[in-house]
């Protein structure tokens, strides 16, 4: 490999969903850079342009498809709302599933018109803030590189965590979660307050995508009646499908029916109930033939709309149980938190990562590492191989452990605490 040289170029993107704090990350980094002397270019909406880049075609104008920031740019903008630079969900890897697939010329096309793009506009090192699946992009970048020859020239990458969902192995918090729970929250206690004086309930699906780590800390700040996430599904709330165990529309509304009747038992004749988006990914086939993909293969699950599905099926069965009707609201709530005006804590903590970058790159001389946090905002640097798996390349999400502290506080928090029959620790199903 060729011999790494000074730090004096550095790119900036930002892919996925928006995030609060996005620009505290980015101020800082570019910041710390621009401050000790050096160069940063900020790129437009993900790898949007970059992977169309073409030398003669496509080239890659300034404050066109990038901004090459000064000072004056990033002074006072981290409590700012949105993006300064945009996001996207271009996906230049798109076409990799495996390690070969990274010698494969036509697979890695895309790819290697962000690595020339990158070259021609001399970036010396590129920081990647985003998810999981930026997270994955960012080590193809790097795996990509190891195979070229030592002459070529090399692009420094790190990765910036970000998810409002929280699922990401390596770091205990991303940026943008505790707004995004902070949000949500306060609107599960409008809801509440309306169902207290309408004698009703509300069923709310929050976004999350696979894990439930923001469902759980919604129900929790928003004093939930329950909450379900993927880790609570058990086989009692399961039907069997092709040799599969699927969680049942009934069988869950039965759960959120019990949960009325005995709050009814209480004198509490409303309430609200949690669910986390990633449930529909759970249910059988038929409610999710003919839903769409995005550039990274996920399930557009938000369309499906889990929690006007839930609310059918409880007030079907809730009439069919005691012969009276029950009035039922859906609601879904996930967007109207994204581009929020950022927590102080996501400040710090974006603020924290940004700068991170600077001491990944140019006091470590690291390539291929995620910046992390523990403790008290203390830095660390997790390498990409620790983080993706080596045979697929994927990331792996990171659910919320049933039965740990977090998981049980839930619980206790709920209606029912940990009292209620058939909800404990029965036999869940490994996701």
């Amino acid at each position: 490999m060729s011999a790494k040289k000074p730090i004096r170029r550095i790119g900036i993107i930002f892919s996925g969903g928006p995030a609060p704090a996005a620009n505290a990350v980015i101020s800082a980094a570019a910041i710390s850079f621009v401050a000790s002397g050096r160069e940063v270019v900020g790129f437009f909406h993900g790898y949007s342009n970059l992977q169309d880049y073409h030398p003669v075609s496509n080239r890659l104008l300034p404050d066109q498809h990038y901004r090459v920031f000064e000072e004056a740019d990033l002074r006072g903008i981290r409590n700012d709302r949105g993006i300064v630079i945009g996001t996207a969900r271009a996906n230049p890897g798109k076409s990799i599933e495996s390690p070969a697939d990274l010698d494969d010329e036509e697979k890695t096309t895309r790819l290697r018109n962000v690595y020339n793009a990158l070259i021609d506009l001399e970036i010396d090192a590129l920081i990647s803030i985003g998810g999981d699946d930026t997270l994955k992009t960012a080590n193809f970048l790097y795996e990509f590189q190891r195979r070229l020859p030592d002459s070529a020239k090399r692009v420094h990458v790190v990765h910036l965590p970000k998810t409002i969902d929280n699922d990401y192995r390596g770091i205990d918090f991303t940026f943008g979660f505790f707004t995004a729970v902070d949000v949500m929250a306060k609107e599960l206690l409008n809801l509440r307050a309306d169902a207290r004086s309408t004698s009703s309930y509300f069923i709310v699906e929050t976004m999350g995508r696979k894990a439930g780590w923001l469902s759980y800390g919604v129900a929790i700040a928003g004093e939930a009646s329950m909450v379900v996430g993927v880790e609570d599904i058990e086989e009692s709330m399961c039907i069997e499908e092709n040799g599969e165990q699927r969680l049942s529309m009934t069988l869950l509304a039965d759960r959120i029916v019990d949960l009325m009747l005995e709050r009814e038992a209480r004198g509490e004749h409303f309430g609200t109930v949690v669910l986390a988006e990633g449930l529909a990914e759970q249910l059988p086939a038929s409610y999710l033939a003919g839903l769409a993909r995005d550039e990274h293969g996920h399930l557009s699950i938000g369309k499906l709309d889990l929690g006007n599905l839930a609310r059918g099926a409880v007030i079907a069965r809730y009439e069919e149980r005691t012969g009276r009707k029950k009035k039922v609201t859906s609601v879904q709530l996930g967007y109207e938190s994204r581009c929020a005006p950022p927590h102080a804590f996501d400040v710090m903590l974006g603020s924290q990562l940004g700068i991170g970058a600077y001491r990944a790159l140019v006091e470590e001389s690291l390539d291929g590492h995620m910046v992390s946090v523990t403790g008290q905002l203390d830095l660390v640097y997790v390498p990409f191989a620790e983080l993706i798996d080596q045979e697929t390349m994927l990331t792996e999400v990171r659910f919320i452990e049933p039965q740990s502290d977090f998981h049980r506080l839930a619980r206790f928090l709920e209606s029912r605490g940990e009292r209620r029959k058939g909800w404990g620790p029965g036999r869940r199903i490994e996701r």
